[in-house]
């Protein structure tokens, strides 16, 4: 009698959990893929990405202003162009953060391409900062903002010879941007993924200690589904084809959320003639200004100035 007991008990029990599972991974762990103002998402701790102190003049006067300017499906996006500090100009250059960050953390680097001559645009993407939305699509609509941004630069600033810097997401969309725009004239980009199921599929096995590819990528198409993006077209790398201009690929050789070897994919596709891969030894995904240090900001300042 005990036992037909449990079993009644149980058998209900069960049935509950499994609904509440399919329900529970259906509806709502997509979302935390990739819907960014997402209360949950806001209260998980995430490492954030470790900058490297650049040295500027305190004393320097640099000027800025805040951009508004509207997505391709009319979302308001923030921007801060900071001014070259020289009387001359020598490139601008669009800065985009990684997931879940915003256009505030490249400040220090905006006045340090100011000092040097550099007018800079610090963008928050999409669903990011002080811009609209609510969803990230991992390049698919983000590269089209690009366009847009390029746009307003070009006829309401005046400016033009534009390139771009991006990390984690921004350096992916980058890479996509880069491959539909050649008025982007150069890029720098560090720790970029090269295709978005791939990754998600490897997240799975960091945080889960499993992956299982059919799993990971039911929950990728129901992200795509609920952020109405097609998450197929998330791949930078079928991009970096299509990429002729000089570029930086930067990568730490001890990144564990995005290995290595996507950078190297990535940059094995670019098909310009003008392009270098820096590997930054025992830098993970969040410290490669760190652990690069000056070195690596010797590097890039070269590179910025031979694209004059």
């Amino acid at each position: 009698m005990p036992n037909k007991r449990r079993t009644k008990i149980i058998k209900p029990l069960l049935l509950v959990l499994i609904i509440l599972g399919f329900l529970l991974t259906h509806f709502f762990i997509p979302r935390l893929i990739s819907e960014i103002r997402n209360p949950i998402v806001g209260l998980i701790k995430r490492n954030k990405n470790i900058s490297h102190q650049l040295m500027t003049d305190q004393n320097l006067e640099i000027k800025s202003k805040t951009l508004s300017i509207n997505s391709f499906d009319d979302v308001k996006l923030s921007a801060r162009l900071t001014y070259s500090n020289l009387d001359s100009v020598k490139s601008t250059v669009i800065l985009l953060h990684g997931i879940r960050s915003n256009k505030g953390y490249f400040i220090d680097l905006s006045n340090f391409l100011s000092k040097n001559g550099y007018n800079s645009v610090a963008l928050d993407l999409i669903a990011h900062g002080e811009s609209g939305g609510q969803f990230c699509t991992f390049g698919v609509n983000e590269k089209k903002d690009i366009q847009i941004l390029v746009d307003y630069l070009y006829e309401n600033e005046n400016l033009n010879h534009i390139g771009i810097w991006g990390q984690s997401l921004g350096g992916a969309i980058g890479l996509q941007a880069m491959g539909i725009d050649d008025r982007l004239e150069f890029g720098i980009i560090e720790s970029a993924f090269s295709d978005f199921k791939t990754i998600v599929n490897d997240y799975f096995d960091l945080h889960a200690g499993f992956s299982f590819a059919p799993f990971s990528n039911y929950l990728v198409n129901r992200t795509g589904n609920i952020a109405e993006f097609n998450p197929n077209e998330a791949k930078p790398i079928e991009y970096c084809e299509n990429i002729k201009q000089p570029i930086l690929i930067v990568h730490g050789n001890d990144d564990k959320r995005i290995n290595i070897k996507y950078g190297k994919d990535n940059f094995s596709k670019i098909q310009s003639t003008d392009k270098e891969f820096i590997e930054i030894d025992s830098a993970n995904h969040t410290n490669v200004w760190k652990v690069g240090g000056k070195t690596y900001f010797d590097k890039v300042s070269l590179f910025l100035d031979k694209q004059q």
